[in-house]
């Protein structure tokens, strides 16, 4: 057995879908996940346009959110029965509607940021249809895939592609000032801190840093989420992979970060409730990694 699950620890009635892969022990941060880059996509340097304000980019970007994520809320209803809660709700919902009205009750004027761990590929869906309604929405990603067959997909959810440490310290500084513009103008950013998709994985894997010291640079709250699973049992048998578990999201509440607090203190403070929320969420009582390494 692999040695993480051998050491995971869930509640009761927590579902752990049986492990499809052999997953490192070892490495959390190694990509399994192997696209095809044959896809042409504009040099991801110090001249690449991070903000754009085309018409034609937002355009694509309102057809993104109105039209196709919500086609897609749909087929994850379908396919993978997805269905979502809020943290202490007794009820499961196939309306996302109920977490956008529950967070009518923070103060979310600042923006915020959306956190979950990364274990399928329409995780970030799952998530954006939980809260897009009217929210502007930018999410830093890995910039080679940007030349994949996603492409149309990760542009039209507003995926901004992390410069590669050989474009050289410009190209980082341009993408900083997009997220500080982004910032200024109320946007909400979505970070997968685990970094790479690992399908089906029920461990919850380290954090790197960089969302938390976004948190606390622009006093943006982290909303986590987690997506978990459950046996694929009657009509979803049809309806989608055998294979494949079920999909849910539960959401917990926002944590504010405190900017009264030095930086280094508050960034690990965010990092390790965020991470020890999650595990609450997805039903982990033990979890066989760290928080960070």
């Amino acid at each position: 057995m692999n040695k993480r699950y051998k050491d995971l620890k869930v509640t009761e009635g927590t579902y752990v879908p049986p492990v499809m892969t052999d997953y490192p022990e070892e490495d959390p941060y190694v990509g399994l996940y192997k696209p095809v880059y044959d896809r042409d996509y504009p040099e991801i340097d110090a001249n690449y346009p991070y903000v754009d304000d085309s018409f034609k980019n937002r355009l694509r970007i309102w057809f993104g959110y109105n039209v196709v994520l919500r086609i897609l809320g749909v087929i994850l209803r379908i396919k993978y029965g997805l269905r979502w809660k809020m943290e202490g709700d007794k009820r499961w919902s196939r309306c996302s509607w109920t977490l956008r009205h529950r967070l009518r009750q923070y103060d979310l004027s600042n923006g915020a940021i959306t956190i979950a761990n990364h274990c399928y590929r329409h995780d970030c869906a799952s998530v954006l249809t939980s809260i897009h309604g009217s929210h502007r929405m930018r999410i830093p990603m890995f910039a080679p895939n940007f030349r994949t067959k996603d492409q149309f997909y990760l542009c039209i959810i507003g995926g901004i592609p992390i410069p590669a440490a050989e474009a050289g310290m410009s190209a980082m500084k341009a993408f900083n000032s997009a997220f500080d513009e982004f910032h200024r103008r109320g946007y909400w950013f979505h970070i997968f801190p685990e970094a790479k998709r690992w399908d089906w994985y029920k461990p919850l894997r380290p954090f790197q840093k960089g969302a938390f010291t976004m948190a606390y640079k622009y006093n943006k709250p982290i909303i986590p989420f987690a997506v978990s699973y459950r046996e694929r049992t009657g009509i979803w048998r049809w309806l989608g992979a055998k294979d494949e578990p079920s999909t849910q999201v539960i959401m917990g509440e926002p944590i504010f970060p405190d900017t009264t607090k030095p930086r280094a203190v508050e960034t690990e403070r965010l990092l390790n409730e965020t991470h020890q929320t999650i595990c609450r969420l997805a039903g982990i009582e033990h979890n066989s990694w760290p928080s960070q390494l």
